[in-house]
């Protein structure tokens, strides 16, 4: 069985939400647990096997790198994918790393880096993608503040719509993906990854799972106190990439 030995974090974004703190400070360097956001994710895809790991950088790019460096203290390597002017959104973000080899040709862990997770990324490490998938999804029970939900699953199947009597869930901002999904983008134009996801959807392409770990989406501060008082309560040890 083949393993996935790569990974991507999208980490672009311009943070508006947690302003003012995000004016000078890169969002995914917002401290997490005496930490910074991302760090967390760096940790818990090393612990798992992945090394090999992208970053797409625009707003503050180069404090994100001087603070991140090669990845070498965190035992991983690092590649940087900066968009300079504007950030190319999700999907654009994904496609310019491939085009520039910082990605392999090849299915990789996507993960935002502005959500905190008790998850354990080994759980994908392993997971192989048919050749008529285009991507797995982690989902979650909605959270408040997004009470609706993002897609359904249906005999393991996500859909933008629920089936019979299925429930919506929140998309995690985790995934494995496979570079076909991508096919069609133009490089250097900006693409959102949702209409990428519901098009392979409606082809039945792209698989869903809801996972129970903890969860959060750091996007205001009301969040971003929220997820530090938990590790405050639980203890960074309860982390698996602390």
């Amino acid at each position: 069985m083949a393993s996935i030995t790569q990974a991507m974090i999208l980490a672009a974004g311009k943070g508006t939400r947690l302003r003012p703190l995000t004016l000078e400070t890169p969002k995914p360097l917002v401290e997490v647990g005496s930490q910074p956001l991302i760090v967390w994710h760096i940790k818990a895809l090393q612990a798992a096997g992945i090394t090999d790991i992208t970053i797409n950088a625009s707003w503050l790019a180069d404090k994100l790198m001087a603070a991140l460096g090669d990845g070498s203290r965190y035992g991983v390597s690092l590649h940087w994918s900066v968009e300079k002017d504007e950030p190319l959104e999700t999907a654009g973000g994904i496609f310019q790393a491939l085009k520039a080899g910082k990605l392999r040709d090849e299915p990789f862990i996507l993960v935002n880096s502005d959500v905190w997770t008790t998850y354990d990324f080994a759980q994908l490490q392993s997971y192989e993608l048919s050749a008529d998938q285009r991507a797995h999804l982690l989902l979650i029970d909605n959270p408040e503040h997004n009470n609706g939900g993002d897609f359904a699953i249906n005999n393991g199947l996500a859909s933008e719509q629920p089936i019979g009597d299925a429930d919506k869930y929140t998309f995690a901002g985790i995934s494995v993906m496979s570079p076909r999904l991508l096919d069609g983008l133009v490089s250097g134009q900006p693409a959102a990854l949702a209409p990428l996801l519901k098009q392979a959807m409606l082809k039945f392409q792209i698989t869903a799972d809801v996972i129970t770990d903890n969860w959060i989406d750091v996007g205001t501060p009301e969040r971003l106190t929220q997820v530090n008082s938990f590790i405050n309560e639980k203890g960074t040890s309860y982390h698996q990439g602390a």
